[in-house]
């Protein structure tokens, strides 16, 4: 399937950017640390769940230091309504351990420093970066590499490959909102099940429409 021009690529986020001009992250966080700990927290469980599970525990443990003094078996009971919790509780202790002892107790702005974080991985790192620090990364998680192939907007079959590919080819101009126009585009339109295509603002633009006219 040939990939979308530069112009339609401009297009395309210029209609994302008439619908919603300053997208947000869904997930509720308060500074830098919350939103990390939202982040690892997402992993296999929605927005949401991951909401409704915090809402409680940034109320006390808002910081590394915080977090650490609640423990492990406190953290749990909070967050024992998401998937792999325990996993999840034992990364975040050991994130916000790790914190303190070697970055002052603060989130580094910086990918290789972040991926060192017990249970950080590339996209955790890539949204840290965009939303709190305001850099032109692209986290790619599972709506992202769904559609940005199908719509033509990059190549790929892993997270990696289509994070590669829409670095290179989206205008430095909407790289600091373009993974959350592309995930929520995803999330409520572009739907994995029964996509509503006749609601689409791109659909004229899409590759997999043209493919299928």
């Amino acid at each position: 399937m040939q990939l979308l021009t530069e112009a339609e690529i401009s297009a395309v986020f210029e209609r994302f950017k008439s619908q919603n001009a300053n997208p947000a992250s869904e997930l509720q966080w308060t500074n830098a640390f919350t939103l990390l700990v939202s982040v690892v927290l997402s992993a296999q469980a929605t927005d949401r769940s991951v909401n409704k599970a915090t809402a409680g525990l940034y109320e006390i443990a808002d910081t590394p230091e915080r977090m650490v003094s609640l423990g492990e078996d406190r953290l749990i009971s909070y967050i024992k309504s998401i998937g792999l919790y325990r996993t999840k509780a034992k990364h975040i202790i050991a994130l916000s351990e790790m914190l303190l002892e070697e970055f002052g107790g603060e989130v580094p702005a910086d990918r290789e420093q972040l991926m060192r974080l017990p249970g950080v991985g590339r996209k955790t790192a890539n949204v840290v970066l965009n939303v709190v620090f305001g850099k032109p990364t692209m986290p790619v998680d599972t709506h992202l590499l769904r559609i940005c192939p199908k719509i033509g907007l990059a190549e790929g079959t892993t997270p990696e490959e289509v994070e590669r590919s829409l670095v290179a080819r989206i205008p430095e101009r909407y790289m600091q909102h373009a993974h959350h126009w592309l995930i929520l585009h995803g999330r409520y339109v572009c739907t994995a099940r029964n996509p509503h295509c006749d609601e689409c603002v791109i659909r004229d633009i899409c590759r997999h429409n043209e493919k299928d006219a």
